[in-house]
């Protein structure tokens, strides 16, 4: 060769090296790119067999891809056959190194082994095992290249084996100085976007388990909310699935690359991140009157007061001789106008679906009896008292409720501070959208339904229908599922959901297939699909 065509074929093979260089950098799926290292490796040289090995977690050499040409032979990889071998070990079971093992001595020395003929090499390697193969598939193994593969910490992440380099006419020769100065080249270059790949996934994997650790810390704050942020994403992946495999309406042509899944995906479990800043005694307050504890049990103590003094008027009265004729009857009616009052506070104190203003009434009239505490007399209850107890629905004050709201304030702030890569940046908000209504009365920014995306929408669907159904609100019980779809369709109704795709939630059975696996047996009854959706 001339010192020209030398160099041009240098200069060609530093210009694939580069090419391959940036394609292993891209490629995303691992079998793949182990794949691109083989068959880089097998242009090169021509090698009739190639394998590649990884280090496993117990620190030997995992088959990950085992190929013969001659045999016709491909496992591992995106084959989809399995490589039915085991591991191959790095050390012996005494814990002396296997450095008879030719695999096993490059994964530990990381040093490169060429082989001109393996059966009659004098390098002290065990190639039993190789002899007994060949003999029974009537095969030759020759020449063998071994080269480890180190990352750029100089770590040995693996092995590249190749067997039986091969000329221009098939015929099976050694590797040269050249093909294996090129395969180093390659291996290195390999092992460089794996590890990066590796640490990409490993980095993903721990940015997961921290959002979960979130979510189940903000689960775990509340007894009565546990499992909500698990739940949403459940539901929330079930209607983008239906969705896309939707065939026709307004949502035919709708389509989420891997990314934008997963974009969703997480946007799904940080959907509440802000309650981390709610206070727990609002979050979990499960009777009108409670605050770290439930009041309801001053007003039991005062009305034993009442109860007390009656009965000492009712002594005094008897002591004096002032006794009318239906004397234990006055007594007996006064008791039981108290025990009739403190029930109908308890039950007051109960949140509800609406109070009647006869009761809020009520209350107002006990509220201005008068008692005798110390040396003060005062109203039997308190402003503040009334003000709980008339709530008209469910527990929480208007104030107590704006707080509840603030937590979608409070995630799309600490959402927005967040630094994320492209494939991440709608987060805030698809997670900040899912209090928002159709029709511009939700929450926070009143958005219209054309200013809402798609995923919006669906997690709003996915949020309103766990909170229906999940049996651990301290304000109410879960929901029947009819109960629950009908709500739902009056909400459709008055365009606080998308009507398209509420539809497509009841008719592709999202909602039936989330309660067979997440809600209790006692709650899931018939639905009256063509109601719902009327």
């Amino acid at each position: 060769m001339t010192d020209q065509n030398k160099i041009k074929y240098l200069q060609e093979q530093i210009h694939r090296l580069s090419e391959i260089g940036v394609a292993l950098s891209t490629e995303k799926n691992t079998d793949r790119l182990f794949e691109m290292i083989l068959d880089e490796a097998t242009r090169i040289t021509k090698a009739d067999g190639r394998t590649l090995y990884t280090v496993d977690e117990n620190g030997n050499l995992r088959f990950e891809i085992l190929s013969n040409d001659t045999m016709n032979q491909k496992m591992g990889g995106t084959s989809g056959v399995e490589i039915p071998y085991y591991p191959v070990k790095l050390h012996l079971s005494n814990g002396e190194p296997n450095n008879s093992n030719v695999s096993a001595y490059v994964a530990l020395t990381g040093k490169t082994v060429n082989i001109l003929d393996a059966y009659e090499t004098k390098k002290g390697f065990d190639f039993t095992g190789t002899k007994a193969f060949d003999q029974k598939n009537n095969y030759r193994s020759k020449s063998f290249l071994t080269v480890p593969l180190k990352n750029h910490e100089n770590e040995i992440i693996g092995a590249m084996q190749l067997i039986n380099a091969r000329d221009e006419q098939g015929n099976v020769i050694s590797f040269d100085k050249n093909m294996q100065e090129q395969v180093e080249s390659l291996s290195s270059q390999g092992a460089v976007a794996l590890t990066n790949k590796r640490l990409v996934e490993e980095l993903k994997t721990l940015f997961e388990a921290f959002i979960k650790l979130i979510a189940t810390a903000i689960d775990r704050k509340s007894e009565y909310t546990g499992g909500h942020c698990e739940r949403v994403p459940v539901i929330t992946m079930m209607l983008a699935d239906a969705l896309e495999n939707t065939k026709d309406g307004k949502f035919k042509d709708f389509f989420m690359t891997p990314e934008e899944r997963y974009e969703l995906y997480i946007a799904a479990w940080l959907h509440d991140c802000g309650k981390v800043a709610t206070p727990p005694h609002v979050v979990d307050k499960s009777t009108k009157l409670e605050t770290i504890f439930d009041r309801i049990e001053l007003i039991r103590t005062r009305m034993e007061i009442l109860k007390r003094d009656a009965e000492i008027a009712f002594l005094k009265r008897q002591l004096n001789g002032n006794v009318p004729d239906n004397f234990d009857q006055m007594y007996y009616d006064q008791i039981k106008e108290i025990d009739e009052n403190m029930q109908f506070l308890e039950s007051c104190n109960i949140g509800g679906e609406f109070m009647l203003p006869e009761r809020q009434e009520r209350v107002i009239n006990i509220a201005e009896q008068q008692i005798h505490l110390g040396d003060e007399t005062q109203p039997f209850l308190s402003k503040e008292e009334v003000k709980n107890l008339n709530i008209p629905k469910g527990t929480l004050l208007p104030e107590e409720r704006e707080i509840i709201n603030d937590h979608i304030v409070i995630t799309i702030e600490m959402l927005e501070q967040l630094p994320y890569p492209k494939q991440l940046k709608n987060i805030p908000e698809y997670a900040g959208g899912h209090h928002e209504k159709l029709d511009g009365t939700g929450y926070p920014k009143r958005l219209k339904g054309d200013e809402m995306s798609t995923q919006a929408k669906i997690m709003a669907i996915a949020d309103i229908y766990e909170a229906l159904t999940a049996a651990d609100r301290p304000y109410k019980d879960g929901k029947k599922l009819s109960q629950a779809m009908r709500i739902m369709g009056y909400m459709k109704n008055d365009y606080h959901i998308d009507e398209d795709l509420f539809e497509i939630f009841v008719k592709s059975g999202v909602y039936k297939d989330y309660a067979d696996k997440y809600i209790a047996d006692t709650q899931i009854d018939k639905v009256d699909e063509d109601a719902v959706l009327d």
